[in-house]
């Protein structure tokens, strides 16, 4: 799982430097230009910004509780509060609204792969992830999973 969060996010990053860069690229990334409307990039670089403020308050909100995967070495607090109390995962909840946001800013073939490719590993992970807690946490995390969503 990691490896291949690492090659999308790696692609993810390649993507949107080539679009900086050099903004005629999108031509070569499959564009779908029936989805290139400005009410469309409008919402997409509004759930871009949202998800970014998202994403920066959650993982204040998680503190020391805060890793990048599954540590079965070292165990963390249970978060439960601020944006954990809408959503059990709220990191990945921005990174899936990222996502969604890239691709409407920028419609093509490529952003839409990657937009699926994340989705699908996202889904694992946090299943793969929602275990783990359980068995770190046991009915403690079974009674917060009981009142809060997986995404909101």
């Amino acid at each position: 799982m990691a490896r291949a969060f690492k090659v999308v996010i790696g692609a993810i990053g390649a993507v949107v430097i080539a679009l900086a860069i050099w903004p005629e690229s999108q031509m070569y990334f499959g564009r779908w230009t029936a989805l290139s409307t400005r009410a469309l990039a409008f919402v997409g670089w509004a759930l871009l910004i949202t998800s970014l403020i998202w994403l920066l308050i959650a993982q204040a909100q998680m503190g020391a509780s805060w890793r990048i995967g599954i540590d079965d070495k070292r165990r963390t607090e249970l978060v439960q509060h601020g944006l954990f109390t809408l959503s059990r995962n709220p990191i990945f909840l921005a990174m899936r609204i990222n996502l969604g946001g890239l691709f409407l800013v920028f419609p093509s073939a490529i952003t839409s792969t990657l937009l699926v490719a994340g989705e699908i590993l996202m889904q694992v992970q946090v299943r793969l992830e929602e275990k783990h807690l359980t068995n770190l946490h046991g009915h403690v995390y079974d009674t917060y999973r009981a009142k809060v969503r997986r995404w909101l």
